[in-house]
């Protein structure tokens, strides 16, 4: 039976500049594989053969210069990528970046516990959901540490941000096994490994010295705790479950939790 990966170990990037895209990338992975002038790379290549494309395929000479005469469709000005570059990452490491919504993930949509990866996308933010050793994590470089998930708030927590507007992309392929810890590029600055027990516990006294709203605006994410989402659970009605979660995203979590309760109460 194989061990966990990297020792049991969890790495995780806190945010740095705007290089949302690149602690994405490499919490996916699982690892610092990927600096920001490594995406910077990848996206001048896009643009380079996104242009040539342009002007061998396109039939109006205006559109192609005007095209040509544009900014980097894959890196803005600010630092952050587009989900091009992100793919051409990770099909460095054979793995496959595929729409939620798309035919070929349904069984995603049905079973997402079955999977290893989601990366999400809303405002120019990216972050990466992420299944090791056996349990999920929500990587959101916002956060301090990494998130544990349970496989039924990772279902409702999908549908809640699916509703709320995020991209949603499925990761699937042979994800890298381990990453040489002990190197000298094990760490790029703002990466760090935690064990589970002390990425639990760095949330918690994160909980503690935050207060409720500061929380809910550096997340960017639902105010509903795993309690809310098992009352949810209890619901008949799917359709009614997911639109109840959506809705209740933008609330601190002590307005979402209370508006749940009254709910579940008229039910």
């Amino acid at each position: 039976m194989e061990g966990d990966s990297n020792g049991g170990m969890l790495y995780h990037e806190v945010q740095e500049s705007n290089l949302c895209a690149v602690h994405c990338v490499n919490t996916v992975l699982q690892g610092p594989f990927f600096s920001e002038f490594d995406l910077a790379a990848l996206a001048s290549d896009l643009d380079s053969k996104e242009r040539q494309m342009m002007l061998e395929g396109t039939a109006s000479a205006a559109v192609s210069s005007d095209f040509l005469s544009e900014e980097s469709h894959n890196v803005s000005l600010g630092g952050d990528f587009s989900i091009q570059v992100l793919q051409k990452a990770l099909e460095v490491w054979d793995l496959q970046v595929i729409p939620l919504d798309c035919p070929v993930a349904e069984a995603a949509q049905i079973d997402p516990e079955l999977e290893n990866a989601f990366i999400c996308h809303l405002h120019d933010h990216w972050f990466c959901i992420r299944k090791v050793n056996g349990e999920w994590y929500n990587f959101d470089s916002l956060n301090a540490a990494p998130l544990n998930f349970s496989k039924f708030y990772l279902s409702a927590y999908l549908d809640s941000l699916k509703g709320s507007g995020w991209s949603i992309f499925l990761v699937r392929g042979n994800f890298p096994k381990e990453f040489p810890i002990s190197s000298s590029e094990a760490s790029n600055g703002y990466g760090q490994w935690l064990s589970p027990e002390d990425a639990e516990s760095i949330t918690k006294s994160c909980n503690l010295t935050q207060a409720p709203s500061q929380r809910n605006t550096m997340s960017q994410q639902p105010a509903l705790t795993e309690t809310d989402l098992q009352l949810l659970s209890d619901m008949e009605d799917e359709d009614l479950r997911v639109a109840i979660a959506a809705s209740l995203m933008n609330s601190s979590p002590a307005t979402a939790s209370a508006e749940l309760t009254l709910l579940m109460t008229a039910k």
